[in-house]
């Protein structure tokens, strides 16, 4: 069923706000036009770590609960639960914390210390969960995450918790869907001719992708995947420890995604997201992480191929703050 893209009247910037949560969204779209000078064709990122919780997820938690909300799935006061890789769970913090619900984040003993520490602070309760013998700190495997969704369903009954399922609850896409596409669209005044996302859940790409080809179906949508971990695009003996956090999790199966939306496939190793996500910072002054190195790379490797001389829009998914215990930065 079709639907109606909410429409803000003024930015949040000009605004009066009542509290964090209406921060969230009305992100900045910036030209990467140093890191392009060479090349045929535009990058345009959208600076997702400039929400308060420093990630695209806040989106995605704000829009989860406010839904749960709305049906009368979370009732006041009850505890909410998830498993995160930090980003979901920080923006669930955010917006549990303010509305006032208890929060429990669960999550892999192989993502980032930043994250938990950062959840925590906000208030949330941060379960760790041991990784499986063999897999390495700092890059979570899809088997890793199996133990935490195993920890999360254990939680949420032993709790009676609302459980917010960011892999399977509609709130997810309907985030990008009614705001991240839109805001997009605004800003371009729909003029771009292509959009590639890494994938985690699968919401970011699946609620963008639907929104533009809404508007305009001629835009190309392409999902990016780790180089040895690519099942989407047909990998049929992934390698699980990549280092770039928050996707790639070899699931062949993701509920949000829309398989009709997707033009094609980019597969980026972690030489390349690290590489990318450095000249991000030292070129064009935006601090951001792995998979934000990543979809930069991707784009890259468009702008030389399929969609050379044209304008394409990436995600700058969250802040190069969560990673400063990992290699993703030189050590000084």
């Amino acid at each position: 069923m079709k639907q109606t893209f909410d429409s803000p009247t003024a930015n949040r910037s000009t605004r009066l706000l009542p509290s964090a949560i209406h921060a969230i969204c009305d992100t900045p779209l910036v030209e990467l036009s140093r890191i392009t000078a060479n090349i045929e064709g535009r990058i345009l990122a959208k600076m997702e770590y400039l929400n308060p919780g420093f990630s695209k997820k806040d989106r995605i938690a704000r829009q989860i609960i406010e839904d749960a909300e709305k049906s009368g799935e979370l009732q006041k006061g009850q505890t909410v639960v998830e498993l995160t890789s930090g980003n979901t769970g920080t923006g669930l913090a955010i917006v549990c914390g303010i509305k006032g619900y208890p929060f429990v984040a669960v999550m892999s003993k192989g993502n980032s210390i930043e994250r938990a520490r950062m959840m925590a602070a906000l208030g949330a309760e941060v379960v760790l969960v041991d990784q499986l013998p063999g897999s390495v700190p700092g890059q979570v495997s899809g088997g890793d995450l199996e133990l935490v969704e195993l920890e999360t369903r254990r939680i949420v009954s032993e709790r009676d918790a609302y459980r917010a399922d960011q892999f399977n609850l509609d709130g997810n896409f309907r985030a990008h869907y009614l705001r991240t596409g839109p805001e997009i669209i605004r800003q371009t005044g729909g003029k771009f001719d292509a959009f590639c996302d890494f994938v985690g859940t699968g919401g970011t790409f699946a609620g963008c992708a639907a929104a533009f080809k809404q508007n305009n179906p001629a835009v190309l949508c392409y999902v990016v995947e780790p180089q040895d971990a690519a099942v989407l695009s047909g990998e049929d003996n992934p390698d699980p420890n990549h280092r770039i956090q928050g996707g790639g999790y070899s699931i062949r199966e993701l509920p949000l995604l829309k398989k009709e939306n997707i033009d094609g496939y980019v597969r980026i190793n972690d030489e390349t997201a690290i590489h990318f996500a450095r000249r991000l910072a030292k070129e064009e002054g935006i601090f951001a992480g792995f998979s934000s190195g990543a979809n930069l790379g991707a784009a890259m490797q468009l702008l030389e191929d399929e969609c050379k001389g044209e304008t394409i829009v990436i995600i700058l998914c969250d802040s190069g703050l969560k990673y400063l215990s990992t290699d993703l930065w030189e050590p000084v």
